[in-house]
């Protein structure tokens, strides 16, 4: 039979000196640890945060780190009884060298110091590992292992992370569970039942399990549903480190890899090349890789597909159309910038990556934007953002900024570098819109309404006809009047979505020939053509009737990740739409190509819950499509229900006293039965609970739960033999023993498989509740 009171005495012998290392010069014992799998488990974490660095930084310090961790963690445990002087004054030694080395590294990388900091986070950790003797020596491992964790969380961009994150949780739980195991001193008790001990072990393995698969479930719903709030508290946004810009930059040159001067793959420039890219329009193929719309014309006589791959992430507050440039000037068979030399230079200072933009001044609401970009591919030397960029933070030193608002690099966008555009971005209000004058500036008139004379007539009198054919429709059916340019350019887009179709082969529509002009083959003869002509024959048809347009080319958001939340941009997610001119409010793009929305996302009013959103029309995207419908029905509903319900709540206290009084009625008895559902909904719980539970481990809790409430509950970072202790301080004798004893059960029971007597420890718990109630 067990016998609780030898056990009793046994918790309370001393620990033996062995388990002790004391200084020779009489200081202060120091408690070492001697549990290997404990010191394996914490290596295992630290080892873990090294590699997910590695993975998310592409940095190779596993290289290194790993083996002298190794080494290190041996030497640690061979020596935790010595003193260890000298290997104290290395170590101190070898970690000022590193503090050093950082200082020096943090000149050249002041704008992200990120992989800096877990380098010497993890020097310091190596040399740690040589003098890691007790417990507390352990935990500050498993700290430094979960902030290299934490570094790499930052640095990720990829779904690479996520199975390095889990292996961590796997391995942090059972570390927790020996850590405090080790805390309770039972790694030092022998037991005359290991067998049963070992049974115990291995019973925990379902339970971990299930603990570790709650946890992962938990944090993705938080994930998904925590609310991401548009502004940044700080301003030092992620840069990639300096480039030094050899040569004179001037920013009229485009370097497009993909086009170049014919004869020459080194030229600058981009007005011909071997490819079709020349002024005439000449008939050819795209390139693979590069979008045919990066440079400084675009033919769109060019034929072919580009072959898909991944060329940048962005990670960004708002969706939208990541812009590149723009081109004013219509040419029959593509487009030019006409302005391509009239460019402004801008500079930073030396010791910052930020530039200062010269934003034009619009009316109406706009929001900042935060977006951090990551080149994956090469890229040409334009700078993809948002429209209407305030700040820059690049690598180089100067950029320059086309009559376009196009941003231009002095290098190429190679692999590997990341950049910083903030951009005030303007809200779409459609009624505003609607009302913005016809007024245009004269520099607006005399760029954005040229028009080759040959089809003038033709495409205005195309244009006038679609116009006018609904509007004799809108009589018939009481439609909306096409009153403004903005009604005019999105019916129009539309217009063009539903009554024009691209090829079902790419390659099955031919080359224009020398005289045949892209717009008026695409009305007229084709019905139709690729993507980027449907933009193009809507820019001229807008600006055949006076409404001032541009082509502008750039980057749809890309797929977004829900998991990284970062945007996957393709080099086949480039395209061309319009841009349309509103006096006062700004450039306003137009997407007429088919199977695009007639609006390119951009900011809202509410974006909150913006990852919500876009996680569930990631996982929405796997449903049939009639699950989906009503997926969509029942949380609309759901949803509007509930807001308009609130609405109802805050439009009482505009009602006068009366409805003031209602409200605050209302809110009261509302927020008291919350309450007092929520009490018996507690306690309920409570009870399932404790019904679940083994007796032992009920009774414990219920002793636990009862002494919380008279005010001297157990705290979270005492182990339950040293709540017993303390309960002698706070308690009568007699109670005190009662505390003690159930405690000593408790931790004899789940710590060494014995089983207690459950009826007395029943009984005399009893008596203690009712003699404790009976003095109150």
């Amino acid at each position: 039979m067990f016998n609780l009171s030898r056990i009793n005495q046994f918790w309370r012998l001393p620990v033996r000196h062995d388990n002790w290392r004391q200084d020779k010069q009489g200081s202060p014992l120091v408690e070492v640890e001697d549990s290997i799998s404990l010191r394996v488990l914490v290596l295992a974490l630290v080892i873990t945060g090294i590699v997910a660095t590695d993975i998310a930084g592409e940095t190779q310090f596993s290289l290194w780190a790993i083996p002298v961790s190794f080494m290190g963690a041996i030497w640690s445990y061979r020596s935790r009884r010595d003193r260890n002087t000298a290997v104290k004054f290395c170590i101190a030694i070898g970690m000022l060298v590193a503090l050093g080395a950082f200082f020096a590294r943090l000149i050249g990388e002041l704008n992200d110091t990120r992989l800096g900091l877990a380098e010497l986070l993890i020097q310091l950790q190596i040399l740690h590992s040589f003098d890691t003797p007790r417990r507390k020596d352990l935990g500050y491992s498993i700290v430094i292992g979960l902030i290299l964790l934490g570094v790499a969380a930052t640095l990720s961009q990829t779904l690479a992370f996520a199975p390095v994150l889990l292996l961590f949780l796997a391995i942090a739980l059972p570390t927790l569970v020996q850590d405090y195991r080790s805390r309770l001193g039972l790694e030092k008790l022998n037991f005359k039942k290991p067998k049963v001990k070992e049974k115990k072990w291995s019973s925990l393995l379902p339970f971990y399990v299930l603990l570790f698969t709650i946890i992962v479930a938990l944090g993705l719903a938080i994930f998904a549903v925590m609310p991401r709030f548009p502004g940044y508290q700080l301003r030092t946004f992620p840069v990639s480190s300096n480039i030094a810009v050899k040569s004179e930059f001037t920013g009229r040159n485009i370097i497009n890899p993909g086009y170049v001067r014919q004869g020459n793959s080194k030229s600058q420039g981009g007005n011909t090349n071997g490819k079709g890219q020349g002024d005439t329009g000449e008939p050819g193929t795209v390139d693979n890789n590069f979008y045919y719309g990066f440079n400084s014309q675009m033919n769109q006589n060019l034929r072919g597909v580009m072959k898909p791959k991944v060329v940048m992430r962005v990670r960004s507050q708002a969706q939208g159309f990541w812009r590149v440039l723009a081109f004013d000037q219509y040419t029959g068979k593509g487009w030019k910038i006409s302005r391509n030399d009239d460019v402004v230079t801008m500079r930073r200072s030396p010791w910052a990556s930020q530039i200062l933009l010269n934003s034009p001044l619009i009316t109406g609401k706009t929001q900042e934007v935060v977006q951090t970009y990551t080149v994956v591919s090469d890229l040409p030397n334009l700078i993809p953002a948002l429209t209407y960029p305030k700040e820059i933070y690049f690598p180089t030193s100067i950029i320059a900024v086309d009559r376009e608002n196009g941003l231009r690099s002095p290098v190429e966008l190679s692999e590997g570098l990341t950049y910083t555009v903030v951009s005030e971005v303007p809200y779409r209000d459609r009624a505003a819109l609607g009302k913005a004058g016809t007024q245009y500036p004269q520099q607006i008139q005399k760029h954005y309404l040229q028009i080759p004379p040959e089809i003038a007539q033709k495409v205005r009198q195309r244009t006038e006809e679609i116009l006018a054919n609904y509007n004799r429709e809108r009589v018939a059916r009481s439609f909306k009047t096409l009153d403004s340019p903005y009604e005019q350019a999105l019916y129009l887009a539309q217009y063009l979505k539903q009554n024009y179709s691209t090829p079902e082969n790419p390659l099955d529509l031919p080359y224009l020939s020398d005289k045949e002009d892209l717009v008026e083959a695409f009305l007229f003869k084709y019905k139709g053509g690729y993507p980027d002509h449907f933009s193009t024959a809507l820019t001229v048809m807008l600006r055949s009737i006076g409404i001032p347009a541009r082509l502008v080319a750039g980057f749809n958001p890309g797929e977004f990740n829900p998991f990284t939340g970062m945007y996957v941009v393709r080099n086949t997610d480039a395209y061309a739409m319009t841009e349309v001119y509103f006096p006062k409010y700004g450039w306003f793009a137009f997407d007429p190509i088919p199977n695009h929305p007639l609006i390119p996302p951009s900011v809202e009013d509410v974006e909150t819950f913006s990852v919500l959103r876009q996680f569930w029309q990631w996982v929405a995207g796997w449903l049939p499509l009639p699950i989906r419908n009503w997926l969509d029905y029942v949380f609309s509903t759901i949803f509007s229900g509930i807001f308009k319900a609130i609405a109802w709540f805050l439009a009482l206290f505009t009602q006068g006293w009366l409805g003031v009084l209602t409200g605050l009625i209302l809110s009261t008895t509302t927020a008291f039965f919350c309450w007092l559902g929520w009490e018996q909904w507690r306690e309920w719980l409570n009870r399932r609970w404790l019904k679940k539970l083994s007796p032992m481990e009920s009774l414990y809790q219920q002793m636990l739960q009862w002494t919380a409430k008279k005010g001297l509950g157990k705290h979270p970072a005492q182990t339950p033999l040293e709540y017993a202790r303390v309960a002698y301080e706070q308690h009568s004798s007699a109670n005190a023993e009662v505390i003690d004893e159930i405690c000593q059960a408790y931790v004899s029971w789940r710590y060494g498989g014995y089983t207690p007597d459950l009826q007395q420890l029943r009984e005399k718990w009893q008596k203690f509740k009712t003699a404790t109630n009976a003095r109150e």
